[in-house]
């Protein structure tokens, strides 16, 4: 229940990470009876016509991944644990001085004390360099996210009430020389329980209701905490059709008294249509208030999309994605309209050995001076394991 910090890039290509996804089907090593140890290496190669994400002075580089995975994975009768380690690597041909490799680690425990209870934790690191980052003129964003938080359910699925409490922590750190970003320096806390009541076999209504506090190291003007209320319904009618609606509302308030408070719609829509079992249609849509940065103490955001997976083969499958995103600055004269658009395959040349292909655009129409740009990145990847 990670609550993604570095909301500027993981918006602009969140309709784009089916193309990226460990597709192979990898062999485990046995270490001793109930643990196991699975390897996976992925290397690309991609040519990106403007890393940076600017409207003017665009840099392109063809670039080299190589990401090595590694997961832990333990179970036992009424629990499992999992523990895995990412590293991904780029190099870029035409820019030396942006070469880096980011760093992920994850640990998840989960408990079935019986039917009825149920307990998940999760923790997490991250180490990140980005390339696209908000001012060309300094150095690249480099920043850690770590958190830990947990989950804990009452009540069997099939019952008529279900509950979920959760909680999570994280802190977003930066580590730019003489001070760049200490500004976006924050704690983030966030809880939320939700109350499911079964109204038919395979259909349940939801009240959720959220609360985030967040707290600045250094630029306290923007502490603030977030409350929502939401209701809506979730469902799984059929092995072909799946989802769920929340609707509600959210708001922000400042702990500085002369911040506004701001008042939003709150919003998920998430649905899963499967016409075959070989062919999957996605289509997902929310309105939020996120933090805000270039001067902004908050954006509203809007996003839609849609995908679209399908098998041709047992061996072949195809992706088509396209999300829009709409940002409106708070307190600042500035409208963001996002267009992200993916189509990739991938071929299962053995089970332990995939190829893939995939072509990714960007395109920001931004009203901001110089905030406006696009981006086209084409790939080429291959996934193998034991």
């Amino acid at each position: 229940m990670s609550l993604k910090t570095n909301t500027r890039t993981l918006i602009k290509f969140s309709a784009l990470l089916c193309a990226n996804a460990w597709a192979v089907d990898p062999a485990s090593v046995k270490l001793i009876d109930g643990v196991t140890f699975t390897p996976t290496l992925k290397v690309s190669e991609r040519y990106d016509d403007n890393f940076r994400e600017v409207e003017h002075g665009r840099e392109s580089s063809w670039i080299t991944g190589v990401t090595p995975k590694f997961v832990l994975e333990a179970e036992k009768a009424k629990s499992a644990y999992r523990l895995s380690y990412e590293a991904d690597s780029d190099t870029f041909h035409s820019s030396a001085k942006d070469n880096n490799t980011d760093h992920y680690l994850d640990a998840e425990a989960k408990y079935k004390f019986n039917s009825r209870n149920q307990l998940k934790l999760d923790a997490g690191y991250q180490r990140v360099e980005e390339t696209a980052t908000l001012d060309q003129d300094l150095e690249n964003d480099k920043y850690t996210i770590s958190h830990a938080g947990g989950m804990y359910t009452y009540g069997a699925r099939s019952a008529r009430g279900q509950v979920e409490v959760g909680a999570d922590y994280e802190q977003l750190r930066y580590q730019n020389s003489d001070g760049i970003n200490n500004d976006k320096e924050r704690n983030t806390t966030a809880l939320v329980s939700t109350f499911y009541y079964r109204v038919a076999p395979k259909t349940r209504a939801l009240i959720e209701g959220r609360y985030t506090d967040y707290d600045y190291v250094s630029n306290t003007d923007l502490d603030s905490h977030n409350v929502a209320l939401l209701g809506g319904v979730t469902w799984d009618a059929t092995a072909k059709t799946s989802g769920t609606l929340k609707l509600g509302a959210e708001r922000k308030t400042f702990d500085d008294s002369t911040g506004d408070s701001k008042i939003g719609t709150l919003g998920e829509i998430s649905a899963k249509y499967k016409p075959r079992t070989y062919s999957t249609f996605e289509a997902k849509a929310g309105r939020q208030l996120i933090e805000g940065h270039d001067g902004a103490d908050s954006i509203e955001q809007t996003t839609a999309g849609l995908s679209w997976e399908h098998y041709w083969l047992k061996r072949f499958a195809t992706n088509v994605g396209y999300t829009h995103a709409s940002e409106s600055y708070q307190n600042i004269d500035r409208e963001d309209k996002i267009d992200l658009f993916v189509v990739g395959a991938t071929y299962k040349m053995r089970r332990w050995l995939d190829v893939g292909l995939s072509y990714k655009r960007a395109k920001d129409d931004s009203t901001a001076q110089d905030e406006s740009y696009q981006r086209n990145i084409y790939l080429i990847s291959f996934t193998a394991s034991l």
